[in-house]
């Protein structure tokens, strides 16, 4: 049987989706609607292209050697990859099979459909831990925070790396308790290697634009200095790596 993907675009990056130079594949679908989304355009799986596991291989293959001499590998990301879980597998059972890192991006909400056949195959989880507060998840994502946490200790207990993606919004995520309870749980996950907090920025406003959408944070400032080193402070008292 032929697998296929709705994929929204690819990129080769450094340092940014996981460790060295990395084959970034945007897959196209999310169930999320997170305030900040700095790709709208990657909402719906209608929107994207159908490409076959072939077809993404084929690709990757033209940048296997540069990516082998960075130290990197492949990510998939979206839009949300477990939107598209059977697809997301083959693609990381094809890349371990060319000796690649592989790390999945992801929101976790989906994380019960993530199989122990595609964590196995996955070197590196992206963890995107967006609140801690049932009511602030639920506003910034219109979804549930709890598929999320079940999925980090999930990870936890099968002994997969982890980092921890958190935005700071403010206004919005940043509430003290809020952080503390984000930091809090993440200190019992056994498998964590840092803690990327975000600051909330507006490089995707222009996406919302040429879509017609308005940007729901349009008027919401970026954080200043002093509440990124608070919230840093916030993780790393918890004794978290904070990067």
């Amino acid at each position: 049987m032929t697998i296929t993907g709705s994929i929204h675009s690819w990129d080769v990056s450094t340092a940014v989706d996981g460790p060295g130079t990395r084959f970034v594949l945007f897959l196209s679908g999310c169930p999320l609607r997170c305030l900040y989304c700095e790709n709208p355009d990657t909402w719906h799986m209608r929107d994207g292209h159908r490409k076959t596991v072939d077809e993404v291989m084929a690709e990757v293959a033209k940048y296997r050697r540069f990516i082998e001499v960075a130290g990197g590998g492949m990510t998939i990301t979206g839009g949300e990859p477990l939107l598209q879980p059977d697809f997301t597998a083959a693609v990381f059972h094809r890349a371990k099979e060319l000796g690649l890192h592989t790390a999945l991006d992801t929101s976790g909400f989906l994380g019960a459909r993530a199989s122990d056949e595609l964590l196995a195959d996955t070197d590196l989880v992206l963890l995107d831990i967006k609140s801690w507060d049932p009511a602030t998840y639920r506003h910034v994502t219109g979804g549930e925070v709890a598929p999320t946490l079940r999925f980090a200790r999930r990870l936890s207990d099968l002994g997969k790396t982890m980092w921890i993606r958190f935005v700071l919004v403010p206004g919005l995520t940043d509430d003290p308790d809020n952080v503390a309870g984000i930091a809090s749980f993440v200190s019992t996950l056994k498998t964590v290697e840092r803690v990327e907090v975000l600051p909330f920025h507006k490089l995707g406003a222009p996406k919302y634009t040429a879509l017609g959408i308005p940007f729901p944070l349009a008027d919401v400032p970026t954080p200043d200095n002093d509440l990124v080193r608070r919230v840093r402070e916030q993780f790393a008292g918890c004794g978290v790596p904070v990067h």
